[in-house]
């Protein structure tokens, strides 16, 4: 064992595990969409890390923003007003599309969510908050309890007011209920999800956070009429529409936010990931016109020591500026394509391969039992450890990903080439070939 390994089992908690047993690996080397372990082992990051390596690793022109930053003003109190502060919002808000809309940086995904609560209270009023099952919003206290699968469990039982709801998933809707088409699947949601306003009081509900396209819990893509139809609902009753984009965000499905694909707009959009791409911390709620104006004469109760660190916002201000710079939109559409037809191949040939769902670069694929789509792991239950097997064959092979219940990951940098995806592509098409046999 490494002196690195044996000082990381040593000193460090590893997060989501059992510290027992666990063996990480040792890296020493990133560049581009590949990594290296000390053994000289490379990978295809073909998640991006946690799908926010957008632009991939060693990015110059982040790094030299971080660099010159630190040498100018490493940190100064949020109070202040600094150049990258101002450019970073304007930046962020111009990206966005949205019409006089501020930004309220903090540090990641789950601090941007948690203000976004706050947020919604303060300028409501009232104190329900809906989520989606099926989501993932973060693990602290508030983004915690607004996850919708089993990793909010160490949450509870939490402050009250938390409400969970069934988002559009038709390939897993009870087996009674059948859809003609997309907008069929939208209207049974819209009217679930309605009457359980109705029950909640519309009065009291303050916000409904969904994240826009569901990430980790299986990149579950949703109908048009499902996202026009939760705005139209959160408009009629004064409820403050958060779309979480910690994700989706940052080019992720092609477009700049992934709520510009629905021609609606949030009333809160939270992200983090993308916008630095993982070099330096950073994260931030987008506040539209109407809530950022509230708070002329009322007191934003949200405060961070970090907030707008100047690092991070020289390294959002040069991130924004590379996804410009190397045409990622661009890129997004066209690997998109590629990564698009190689799935529907692996899906065509792997009888272990249920619904695959695609956007940009952004996809998963269900592993199943058999063609009726049992899958091979649920709610995160695997006394087998099928799952880990998997990744842990890909890993053996050069291709790094996570899974989450039955579904495994594709979501590689933003800057990959058709060839390196194919490449890619075709380690899981060999790794699948042995999955076939296991199941």
């Amino acid at each position: 064992m490494s002196l690195i390994k044996e000082k990381s089992l040593q000193y460090n908690l590893h997060s989501w595990s059992a510290q027992k047993g666990i063996d990480p690996k040792v890296i020493t080397k990133a560049d581009g969409i590949y990594f290296w372990d000390e053994e000289g082992n490379r990978y295809y990051d073909m998640s991006s890390q946690l799908v926010n390596s957008n632009l991939g690793h060693g990015n110059k022109a982040i790094v030299q923003a971080i660099k010159e930053q630190a040498e100018k003003i490493p940190f100064i109190s949020p109070a202040f007003a600094v150049d990258v502060r101002s450019d970073a919002a304007e930046a962020v808000v111009k990206l966005s599309g949205m019409k006089n809309a501020k930004v309220f940086f903090t540090n990641a995904g789950a601090e941007s969510n948690e203000n976004a609560i706050k947020m919604a209270k303060q300028y409501t009023g009232r104190w329900k908050i809906f989520s989606m099952y099926r989501c993932y919003h973060g693990s602290s206290a508030g983004a915690g309890m607004l996850t919708g699968e089993p990793r909010h469990f160490a949450n509870e039982p939490g402050p009250a007011g938390f409400i969970k709801y069934d988002g559009p998933y038709a390939y897993r809707a009870p087996k009674q209920v059948v859809f003609t088409d997309e907008d069929d699947a939208a209207d049974f949601y819209l009217e679930l999800l309605e009457n359980q306003v109705l029950y909640e009081g519309p009065e009291r509900i303050a916000a409904i956070f969904l994240e826009t396209v569901v990430g980790s819990n299986g990149v579950l893509i949703p109908p048009q009429k499902w996202m026009k139809g939760v705005r139209d609902l959160c408009t009629k009753y004064g409820i403050v529409m958060v779309c979480d984009e910690v994700m989706a965000g940052w080019y992720r499905t092609g477009k700049a936010f992934a709520f510009q694909h629905y021609g609606i707009e949030p009333d809160l959009v939270t992200f983090a990931k993308g916008v630095t791409c993982g070099y330096v911390p950073i994260g931030g709620v987008l506040v539209s016109e109407k809530i950022q104006k509230y708070f002329n004469d009322h007191q934003m109760m949200c405060g961070l020591t970090y907030n707008a660190h100047p690092m991070g916002c020289a390294a959002a201000v040069a991130a924004i500026k590379e996804y410009e710079r190397l045409h990622i939109e661009e890129n997004v559409e066209k690997q998109g394509n590629v990564l698009r037809g190689i799935l529907d191949e692996l899906s065509q040939k792997h009888p272990c391969v249920g619904e695959i769902r695609q956007i940009g670069l952004f996809s998963a694929m269900e592993i199943v039992k058999d063609e009726k789509g049992t899958p091979v792991v649920s709610f995160n239950c695997d006394p087998d450890g099928m799952m880990p097997k998997i990744i842990g064959m890909l890993m053996k092979e050069g291709f790094f990903t996570y899974s989450h219940e039955n579904m495994i990951v594709v979501a590689p940098p933003l800057i990959i080439a058709e060839e390196e995806l194919r490449e890619a592509m075709a380690i899981l098409d060999r790794v699948l070939d042995s999955v076939d046999g296991m199941i």
